[in-house]
């Protein structure tokens, strides 16, 4: 195993981080996570020098802290740096914080959380726990010993970063979605850089895009994978591009069955800082470029078409149906369409054509919502 610098801290971390947020599952049911493979699979990481274990208060349907606590006994726990995540938008009153952290330590049957972020802040989140006194709640939690250092997570875009960043000068780590595809989506490139600057180790999470940058890629992008001298899989591709870049502090997977943690140990095992070539590096932003380009549709996103007279949520539809075909995922593109209102789908486009006035990329707007409906909505009986 790879080890590198973590922020600020005298410390290294592995390489490799193991995220237990995708546990093994039984009947595909998350709330049932499949114990002993999933304790044999973090138990694997460990005895193979992963020493980052991160997990969550919601992570499967709240059963994922009761898995790593029991796959953290026999002697692992002290093995491992644990992290461990406060739900920010659960939070009502000061007094969850510590109703929270006390539930934590009981279901991962530990006395402390080496690493706690608070999860998911975001431009709503951040300033109403900051407000409730979370800073100075976890500074006496750190006194006291239960919290060794604070942290967060992050999903929202780069200035309300930068702010989250800038409101506290202790933190040690931000955990931020960050992978070839998501360069300058959310915190992005800079927001690694900038934390880094501060001395904040950056946690990567879904180097993989939450498996997407595996699933069989279209054919423009196969091609370019076979068309490189050096042959990796897409996941290597896609892991070995975050641990090319120095203010990554490690790649965080989540990973769902043996077989991955086996190949990301070997793919962290060949990591380094600088390994990969300028070509290659060009070989994967071609990649990601021809990804974008096997979006069926070419919006990007603007708004300009916003509000819709129709009440139509049209770029949230055109985001979704370019996904789902861009990484061979329809199930899950189909169950984020069904959760737009009713009213927001793309079946209540009149075809008044006012979007068509204001879009920059000259497409037929209307044509193209019939479409992702027929793709992503309701399927037609005897299909």
């Amino acid at each position: 195993m790879k080890y590198r610098p973590f922020g600020k801290l005298d410390w290294k971390v592995s390489a490799l981080g193991f995220g237990a947020m995708r546990l093994p599952v039984i009947d595909k049911d998350q709330s049932k996570i499949d114990e002993p493979e999933a304790i044999k699979m973090i138990r694997h990481a460990i005895d193979n020098g992963v020493n980052y274990v991160d997990t969550a208060y919601p992570y499967h349907a709240g059963q994922s802290e009761f898995v790593v606590g029991k796959a953290l006994l026999d002697g692992y726990r002290e093995k491992v740096k644990l992290a461990t995540k406060m739900p920010a938008w659960m939070v009502k009153t000061a007094d969850d914080f510590d109703k929270f952290l006390n539930e934590q330590l009981e279901k991962l049957q530990t006395d402390h959380i080496d690493f706690y972020l608070l999860h998911a802040l975001n431009r709503s989140t951040w300033p109403k726990l900051r407000d409730m006194g979370v800073l100075n709640w976890a500074e006496g939690a750190v006194e006291g010993g239960r919290i060794g250092r604070l942290g967060f997570s992050f999903h929202d875009d780069y200035d309300t970063f930068k702010e989250i960043v800038d409101g506290y000068d202790k933190w040690v780590l931000c955990q931020i979605q960050y992978n070839y595809m998501d360069v300058n989506h959310q915190a992005g490139v800079k927001g690694l850089k900038y934390a880094a600057d501060k001395g904040i180790a950056g946690v990567i999470m879904e180097p993989l895009r939450g498996g997407s940058l595996t699933r069989k890629a279209p054919d423009i992008v196969a091609e370019l994978w076979d068309s490189s001298t050096i042959k990796r899989s897409q996941a290597e591709w896609a892991i070995q591009w975050v641990l090319n870049q120095p203010e990554a502090a490690m790649a965080l997977s989540g990973m769902t069955a043996m077989e991955h943690v086996v190949e990301n140990l070997a793919i962290a095992d060949r990591s380094g800082v600088g390994l990969l070539t300028d070509e290659e590096q060009a070989l994967i932003h071609q990649a990601s470029e021809a990804y974008i380009k096997a979006c069926p549709v070419p919006c990007t996103g603007c708004n300009y078409c916003m509000p819709c007279p129709q009440g139509v949520n049209i770029p949230r539809i055109f985001g979704v149906y370019n996904e789902g075909y861009m990484y061979d995922n329809h199930r899950t593109s189909r169950f984020s369409y069904r959760q737009l209102p009713a009213e927001a789908q793309a079946d209540k486009c009149t075809a008044c054509r006012e979007c068509m006035e204001v879009c920059p990329q000259d497409f037929e707007i209307p044509e193209s919502l019939e479409k992702a409906h027929g793709w992503l909505g309701p399927k037609k009986e005897g299909s």
